[in-house]
Parts: structure tokens; sequence; C-alpha cells
């Protein structure tokens, strides 16, 4: 993965909170439109989706979710920074890889936008969020903001699942819940662009 992840040391600071919304936004729409099953739609849907599923993200507000924290190594090699396995309920965070987007963060001059130990927090909020989307009202109540109609019966709709949406709601979450600059979903591309090509196919947040 490669490309122009943002502002380096000192430069476009004064970015608005706008104009970084839409940039992110931007960053939203081309994770759907590489997700499988994708190909092909229109580029306006997606970014319809986009915009729903960060705004379910941002209004989240995860009830108590009893999820066990266990720190490992090895995230760099796998592509991982942290991951939610619901059974039994655990989140794993990959500290080889927070301590390498702490650097990149520190190289890339985007403090401002990620302040320090903010990774950590984020990746917690990130997965916190993927518990909650995994209860089944919540998940019903996210599809219906999607509004991805998979069968009509008159008055009634059954509503679809919308592959990579949670990702985009989850990292809208965290970015509400730790009061970030920018998406996460920013940091997780410059990251996975830092890493040598053959660890970048591998890459998931």
């Amino acid at each position: 993965m490669s490309g122009d992840h943002g502002p380096g040391p000192g430069r476009d600071h004064g970015l608005d909170r706008d104009v970084c919304r839409d940039h992110d936004l931007d960053l939203a729409v081309r994770l759907l439109a590489g997700t499988p099953t994708h190909e092909g739609r229109d580029p306006q849907l997606l970014r319809r989706w986009a915009e729903a599923a960060e705004e379910f993200g941002r209004q989240m507000s995860p009830g108590p979710v009893p999820v066990r924290v266990v720190e490992r190594d090895g995230g760099l090699a796998a592509g991982l920074l942290a991951r939610y396995r619901s059974r039994p309920p655990v989140v794993e965070v990959y500290v080889d890889t927070v301590d390498r987007a702490e650097r990149l963060v520190a190289e890339l001059g985007w403090r401002h936008w990620f302040p320090a130990g903010s990774v950590l927090a984020a990746a917690l909020a990130h997965e916190r969020a993927h518990a909650w989307l995994h209860h089944a009202h919540v998940r019903a109540e996210f599809k219906r903001a999607l509004g991805h109609t998979a069968l009509r019966l008159g008055p009634r709709r059954l509503y679809a699942h919308v592959a990579g949406a949670d990702e985009l709601a989850a990292h809208a979450y965290a970015r509400a819940a730790c009061g970030l600059g920018r998406s996460p979903l920013l940091l997780t591309e410059a990251l996975a662009a830092a890493c040598s090509e053959s660890e970048t196919d591998r890459w998931v947040s």
C-alpha cells in the first residue's frame, strides 16, 4: 500500500475538522471499494454507506462489554495492531505494532492528530466498538442505518450486511472516543505502507 498519507512535520497543521473529516471519508470510501463484494459498485453508493457507517460509529455509546485484554508480540509480522475474539471475549493487543505506530506518528509529525499514548487507546476503543457491534440488536440498528436492502416485501424490508462497514464504524468510534484529530484509518494505512511489500498484503486493522 502506498500513496500520500497526509502532511509531514510542520505542514497543514491548520486543517479544520470539516476538511479532515472529508479526507477521512475519502479513505473510508477507498476501503469499501477495495473490499470483496464491492467490485463495480457505484462510488456514490459506497460514499453513502461510508458516511452512514462513520456517523453510526461517532454516535455509538457502547455499554459494558466484559472483555479481557491480552498483550502479545508478533503483530508486525502478522499485520495486526489489535484483534477482537468473541469466544471467549478477548482483545489481543500487539505491543510491537503499537510501539511501531507510535514511532511512525513521531516520524511523520502527526502528534497534533495522535497524541502520545493514543495508539493503544484507539486500538482498545476500536476493538470495544467491534465487541459492541457483535450484539444482535446493535447490528440490526447498524444495518438499518446503512439502508442496504436485501429484500422488500410490501412496506417491510430485510436489510443486508455491508462488508467493511463495521471497520469504518469502529474507526469512527475510536476517533470520537479518544478525541483524535484524524481517523485511526489514516494511521493504519500509513503503518501498512511503512511495512515491507511482503507484509503489506497481510495487513489488517
